[in-house]
């Protein structure tokens, strides 16, 4: 059947609105954050945020108009080549700190960018093609070796850039995207136990730096004025903020913690806002995570669905890494909250995913009396 033309004022009435109200409801309370910070830093991020935001919902907007299916048909190939390129570049002319060279200056762009975020959009993409390719034989080995390559040369270049953070949420997608596209459990249970095997040597192969910081995660009185001390400052700012917080302008915690505003702003926003504010934002969360699952159920096309589950492995792992890590219950690892962190390329790269989504539940009625078993 031929598709239906469809206009501007009809696309926009099929836009998921319980989506869009908790992502517009986590960004802004991301704003407020950024606002309550009565200095020039806090000033300068705010207005960042701002700007990342407004772009992001824009091309948002952008996404999901258009029909992902088509799109993916046409250049599905490009944009695995472009997510290679991206990381190779960073991997041959990345810039950062302590062993992380996951951002790419670029001359006369007044900020750095992150690929491996923009990447996360292409992967899940590409990465659920290629599923739906092999998905009525996905446990041959044949098939089975083909998306392993796919899935370690992008998650392997990441990895080469140092970011452990952004590696394991990757591993994550992968695990489960494979999982719902129907690879037998008996493989996972195989790699679980080669990395059991294994970890003796992996362990070695970190750096001093990094395996401090993941013992010091799991317990971090054991340098609570070295590697332990900003999970330590992040639990005290959770535990100042009590059940309403200290207001607006107030806190005296979170000012000594090192990315108050991007990895530990959930601290911030503990001792700002208190258990009401961290409850606002995860049941936020949580609804999104729910709705997300929901979208995929009902996706048109199976690998409509991989890619529903790809953002929600991204959202869950993510959120639930991020707040282990500023209850100093797990290590960290350098990892943002979605929609909350500070950080332009992490709120475009989410507003991309979340235009994806928006475009799968958009056109899941495109054609009349059709379903689709693709």
């Amino acid at each position: 059947m031929k598709e239906f033309s469809v206009s501007f004022k009809e696309k926009l009435r099929n836009v998921d609105f319980v989506v869009l109200f908790c992502v517009l409801g986590m960004n802004i309370l991301s704003l407020i954050i950024l606002a309550g910070a009565s200095n020039e830093i806090g000033n300068r991020y705010f207005t960042v945020q701002a700007i990342a935001s407004i772009l992001g919902i824009i091309i948002m907007f952008t996404i999901s108009f258009l029909d992902y299916d088509k799109i993916i048909k046409q250049y599905g190939i490009w944009l695995f080549v472009i997510a290679v390129f991206l990381m190779i570049t960073v991997v041959l002319f990345g810039k950062g700190d302590q062993g992380n060279k996951a951002w790419l200056r670029i001359p006369g762009v007044p900020f750095d960018i992150q690929p491996s975020e923009y990447c996360k959009f292409l992967f899940i993409v590409t990465f659920a093609t290629h599923i739906k390719r092999v998905k009525d034989h996905i446990n041959h080995p044949k098939n089975v070796i083909a998306l392993a390559l796919h899935a370690g040369l992008i998650s392997g270049l990441v990895l080469m850039t140092g970011d452990l953070g952004s590696t394991l949420v990757y591993f994550g997608i992968i695990a489960v995207m494979l999982l719902v596209g129907g690879l037998s459990v008996w493989y996972f249970v195989g790699v679980l136990a080669i990395i059991v095997l294994a970890s003796p040597i992996l362990w070695n192969m970190l750096s001093d730096l990094r395996q401090q910081r993941i013992i010091c995660g799991f317990n971090p009185e054991l340098d609570p004025l070295g590697y332990g001390f900003q999970a330590l400052q992040s639990r005290r700012a959770i535990a100042a903020g009590g059940f309403l917080g200290s207001g607006f302008f107030g806190g005296t915690v979170y000012p000594n913690i090192h990315s108050n505003f991007a990895d530990f702003i959930f601290a911030t926003l503990a001792e700002k806002f208190g258990f009401f504010g961290c409850f606002s934002y995860m049941l936020l969360m949580g609804i999104l995570i729910v709705r997300l699952l929901w979208i995929a159920r009902v996706a048109r096309k199976d690998y409509g669905a991989y890619m529903c589950m790809g953002v929600v492995a991204i959202l869950v792992f993510q959120t639930l890494e991020n707040i282990g890590m500023c209850l100093a219950m797990l290590p960290v690892v350098g990892i943002t909250l979605p929609f909350l962190s500070y950080g332009g390329s992490s709120v475009l790269a989410m507003y991309m995913l979340i235009g994806l989504i928006q475009s799968i539940k958009s056109h899941n009625q495109k054609y009349f009396f059709e379903r689709e078993k693709a």
